[in-house]
């Protein structure tokens, strides 16, 4: 397959390039500016794109099979206080790429999209999500050391869902556990839909490496088309 990965020098981005090389997939790797990496690894390309100009998305489609998108703003993997300020200070940014997602798509209507979105358009209970509960928003916020204003980007994330929902685009939204970190690749976790996969313990929690897997997993054999996926323990 020919894969094409925004944010491919991110946290999930970097995982999602290394799985998919590793099942001797071609990959291009999409990041704001390639000339920043050195690459000696077979079957990869670096090109600079951004994500909000729906032309430049459109014109790096051709020969895609799968798009996947991992974008944030700025660079979690470096800098995540950065990437935190960004998305409080403007949470409408994901929305926006989405929307030029979409547009690029109509170009090229059989490509798949997969947006690597966030854990706040899950439901913890039937009928409410997480997004929509200050309670859990607070809890879960001060439980990862967030400030409580980045309550808006995670709005934000579940607002962009909302977006692709309405398209007829190819589209699948992955949103990743609550706890999501560097870690060990292990292939072996649980698959959900619209709710939180909780472990034995109550934790919702995935490495970056298992979530790569599963979006690689579902480039390949797609079950999700139009619809969301989570993952977790």
């Amino acid at each position: 397959m020919h894969i094409g990965v925004i944010g491919a020098s991110g946290t999930i981005g970097s995982r999602i390039v290394a799985e998919a090389l590793q099942r001797g997939h071609h990959v291009r790797a999409f990041t704001r500016d390639a000339t920043l990496i050195r690459e000696e690894r077979d079957r990869i390309e670096w090109e600079s794109l951004d994500i909000h100009d729906a032309d430049a998305v459109a014109a790096v489609l051709p020969g895609l099979d799968v798009l996947i998108s991992s974008y944030q703003p700025g660079n979690a993997g470096r800098d995540i206080a950065d990437t935190v300020a960004r998305s409080i200070a403007d949470p409408t940014v994901y929305v926006r790429a989405a929307q030029a997602l979409l547009k690029a798509l109509e170009s090229r209507p059989r490509t798949r999209l997969i947006v690597v979105g966030g854990t706040g358009s899950l439901e913890i209970a039937p009928g409410v999500v997480a997004a929509d509960s200050e309670e859990w928003l607070d809890a879960t916020l001060d439980g990862l050391g967030l400030p409580r204003e980045y309550a808006a980007a995670v709005r934000g994330g579940r607002d962009a869902l909302d977006v692709l929902r309405a398209s007829n685009r190819l589209w699948t939204y992955f949103s990743p556990a609550q706890e999501i970190a560097p870690g060990e690749r292990t292939g072996r976790f649980r698959i959900g839909g619209d709710q939180l996969v909780l472990d034995a313990d109550g934790h919702s929690r995935i490495s970056a490496e298992d979530a790569a897997v599963a979006l690689v997993d579902e480039a390949e054999l797609p079950r999700f088309v139009q619809r969301r996926f989570t993952v977790g323990y």
